[in-house]
C-alpha cells in the first residue's frame, strides 16, 4: 500500500496543489492536522485539497478544532475525520487523535488537550492499525530548535502499549519530513511537503 502523509499546511495553497498532485501516485492519504492557521482559513484549505481522489484520513491540529474539521469535510465522503475513534479502509484500521498534547503556550485560540485528557481518549485496542496523531510522542521527532522536547507522554505510552504498524504525526515544524522510530515502530513527522511511504516497506 502506498501512502501520502502530510501535515501543517497552514493555508498554503501551493503546498495544497503539490499534495493533490502527489496523491495521484498513492492509495491512501493521511493528514496529521493543522490545515488552518490560528483558527482561520480551514475551509479554503480543505477545498483546495478536495481534488484528492483517494481515501483520506484526517485529524485536527491545534489550529482547528475537531468540530471545525468535521464541518469543513462534511461534503467529502472520502475524507474520514478521526479523534478518539477509528475507521477501516481496504482492510486497514486507522485510529486518530488531534490537537496539541500537552497544552501549548499559544493561548486560547489553540486547540489543546492535557496529558490526562489524552489518556482518556487513547484507550482503543486493535490487533493491527495505523495511528495518526497531530502531536508526536515524547522524545521522538518532537524537538524544538532549542532542543526542548515537547511531545506527548500519553501518545508515547499508547504507542508502546498498542504497537501500531506505524505512526503519523506533525505539529513540530523543525522535524517535518523526518522519520524516526519508537521501540521499532516507524514514526513519521509528515510536514507540508508530503512524505511518500509504503507499508509493508
Amino acid at each position: 500500500m502506498k501512502y501520502l502523509l502530510f501535515s501543517d499546511i497552514h493555508c498554503n495553497m501551493d503546498a495544497c496543489a503539490r499534495i493533490v498532485e502527489k496523491s495521484k501516485e498513492a492509495d491512501i492519504a493521511i493528514c496529521a492536522g493543522d490545515l488552518g492557521s490560528l483558527r482561520t482559513g480551514l475551509r479554503e484549505t480543505v477545498d483546495a485539497l478536495s481534488d484528492i481522489a483517494i481515501p483520506t484520513i484526517l485529524v485536527h491540529g491545534n489550529h482547528e478544532s475537531h468540530a471545525e474539521l468535521l464541518d469543513a469535510c462534511d461534503h467529502l465522503g472520502h475524507f474520514h475525520v478521526l479523534h478518539g475513534n477509528s475507521t477501516e479502509i481496504e482492510g486497514t484500521t486507522f485510529f486518530g487523535i488531534g490537537g496539541g498534547i500537552p497544552t501549548t503556550p499559544f493561548g486560547p485560540w489553540s486547540v489543546d488537550f492535557s496529558e490526562q485528557d489524552a489518556r482518556r481518549l487513547l484507550t482503543a485496542s486493535f490487533s493491527e492499525f495505523v495511528f495518526v496523531t497531530h502531536s508526536p510522542p515524547l522524545g521522538c521527532l518532537d524537538a524544538l530548535a532549542n532542543d526542548q522536547h515537547v511531545g506527548s507522554d500519553a501518545v508515547r505510552t499508547f504507542v508502546g502499549k498498542s504497537r501500531p504498524m506505524f505512526v503519523v504525526c506533525g505539529h513540530i515544524h523543525e522535524n517535518a519530513g523526518q522519520q524516526g522510530e519508537l521501540g521499532g515502530i516507524p514514526v513519521i513527522n509528515a510536514g507540508p511537503a508530503g512524505v511518500e511511504f509504503a507499508w509493508p516497506s
